[in-house]
């Protein structure tokens, strides 16, 4: 029995639970306030389902119709995308009907508007304004009501009691909280609002209602009010003069003042089943119980802050990232400027590298480089090429559906030692790092290669230029001596001859004294004149073999 109890205390707890998690409600805004016959007040007709997005959402509203009356339902600023049933009103029965859907991913939020009505005061007396029925859908394909609550307003209603020539409702302004739409995190309002020289006095009032009348008494009359300390959430700021006529209208001013942060925040990674993804989901989970989350402030690493607003769903999604290990930091704004920071760590793999099958170890100048890899198919494969004490140069290139890539240099390559790798980026975005370099080199055509010594064509000529040069000076150097040294024997010879010729002639002179004495000798023997005749033989010969010899000479040096 006792058993019993706890298996129903258990599920108890879960029911309430799962109705907590699921709370949704439909409420009247104002939901309270003082008109008199014949004014006109708009009421507007909200949704809050701040837990779970809603999708759909209908009602029926009553209304007391001897006291009231709709003059119209504009449906401005709705979160409806879709109706149903398009809101509709009978004074005759005291009743609205609306039914409308909100596309995916629905709503979620405390303020969402469905419709404004617009009411017409006919008769005094207190008019509650009520649903007869109402649900919520909730956007989980499955159609489950989430209305937990439904609100209503009561209205008092009386007869005018203007006074004329009493002055106007007079025109409240705040420089600290000018919209009454919009959140402040500024608890010290200030408002104004113009007195002309008759007025006596002015009444003033703050409080949580939308038309309360003013009570607290300034006389002489002041145009401005300072407020300090003012309470978080949504406030009426009320304002009344008085002439020598009496009191007049009543102003109204909404405001709204949200201090605190919100309050929690938390970043999760939703799970990736690839690491190298470069494009990573997070979810946000935030809530400000006040003003609620107006948007985030998102920044990765050390790039620029980006502005993010939630489309209901919680899911972040970042930009293209490349690997490597990246900081998440994410500030959550309310709708008063206030904010909760919370940061994340995460990684992205990076993608196996490019890899190189065939390329030549070496390259003779002129050859065109032609590499072939394999690599992730429809891919883009980057690969860069870098000669020895040089800047790395990029070209990219497609892989086909099977992943093989071919890699042709637009330029033919100059003699020189050269590193090549290559990097992939997927059809994602994902990249790999770079692949191992491999080196290899472009020489010269064998016949300008000299055993150890590379020459290029320039060279070459400009060393075949010089040589020839260097030929034709040696070849003039050696002419103008050999022609210098010629005119020195010439001139050497022709003096030599004329020496020689003046010698013989000079010892044929004096042969020929000596023989011509002996010859004039009387006497002379038989042996004696032979040898005056051998001498005068021999003198004969030498002359003749002399000047052969010189004639020879002078050939040789012409």
């Amino acid at each position: 029995m006792e058993k019993n109890w706890l298996v129903i205390l258990f599920l108890g707890l879960l029911v309430v639970g799962t109705a907590s998690a699921q709370a949704a409600t439909l409420y009247f805004s104002p939901a309270a306030g003082s008109y008199v016959v014949g004014q006109s007040f708009p009421v507007g007709i909200y949704v809050s389902s701040p837990e779970q997005a809603m999708n759909a959402v209908a009602g029926i509203v009553s209304f007391p119709q001897e006291k009231l009356e709709v003059s119209s339902l504009p449906k401005t600023g709705s979160l409806i995308n879709l109706w149903v049933l398009e809101p509709s009103f009978s004074n005759d029965t005291g009743s609205i009907n609306f039914e409308g859907v909100v596309l995916n991913p629905g709503f979620t939020g405390e303020v969402g508007k469905i419709i404004t009505v617009n009411f017409k005061v006919k008769g005094s007396g207190v008019a509650p304004v009520t649903f007869s029925s109402g649900s919520v859908l909730a956007n989980d394909g499955l159609g489950t009501n989430l209305l937990k609550d439904l609100g209503n307003a009561s209205f008092s209603l009386g007869m005018p009691t203007e006074i004329i020539g009493a002055p106007p409702a007079p025109p409240i302004t705040s420089p600290t909280h000018p919209d009454p739409q919009k959140w402040h995190s500024n608890s010290a309002p200030k408002f104004t609002w113009p007195i002309s020289s008759d007025i006596t006095a002015v009444k003033l009032l703050y409080d949580k209602y939308p038309t309360s009348p003013p009570t607290i008494l300034y006389s002489p009359a002041i145009s401005e009010k300072q407020l300090e300390n003012v309470k978080d959430g949504i406030w009426y700021f009320h304002a009344q003069l008085r002439n020598a006529k009496g009191w007049g209208g009543i102003s109204h001013f909404r405001f709204q003042i949200d201090t605190e942060k919100p309050d929690f925040f938390e970043i999760k990674e939703i799970s990736r089943g690839d690491l190298t993804e470069p494009r990573v989901k997070f979810i946000f989970e935030a809530s400000d119980a006040l003003s609620g989350i107006d948007y985030y402030e998102v920044r990765i690493d050390d790039k620029e802050l980006l502005v993010w607003r939630d489309d209901g769903r919680h899911i972040y999604e970042t930009p293209t990232l490349i690997f490597g290990k990246h900081l998440l930091i994410v500030k959550a704004v309310d709708k008063a400027g206030n904010s909760l920071t919370d940061s994340l760590d995460f990684y992205i793999q990076p993608l196996e590298p490019p890899k190189i099958a065939e390329y030549p170890q070496k390259l003779q100048s002129g050859e065109p480089l032609i590499v072939k890899g394999i690599t992730y198919p429809h891919s883009e494969v980057t690969l860069w090429l870098q000669m020895e004490n040089e800047e790395a140069k990029s070209q990219i290139i497609k892989s086909d559906k099977k992943g093989n890539f071919t890699f042709i240099a637009k330029d033919k390559l100059k003699e020189g030692i050269y590193q090549l790798w290559a990097e992939v980026t997927d059809e994602r975005g994902a990249k790999s790092g770079p692949s191992e370099k491999i080196t290899f080199v472009v020489s010269l055509a064998p016949f300008l290669k000299f055993g150890k010594i590379a020459l290029d064509y320039l060279t070459v000529l400009i060393t075949l230029i010089i040589l020839i040069l260097g030929i034709l000076m040696i070849i003039f150097y050696s002419w103008r001596r050999i022609s210098l040294w010629r005119k020195k024997i010439r001139k050497e010879t022709k003096e030599a001859k004329e020496s020689v010729r003046s010698a013989f002639n000079l010892l044929k002179k004096e042969i020929e004294e000596q023989i011509a004495k002996l010859d004039g000798k009387p006497g002379l023997s038989e042996s004696e004149k032979e040898i005056c005749d051998n001498l005068k033989e021999a003198l004969k010969n030498s002359e003749k073999a002399i000047g052969k010899e010189i004639k020879d000479i002078e050939k040789e040096v012409e």
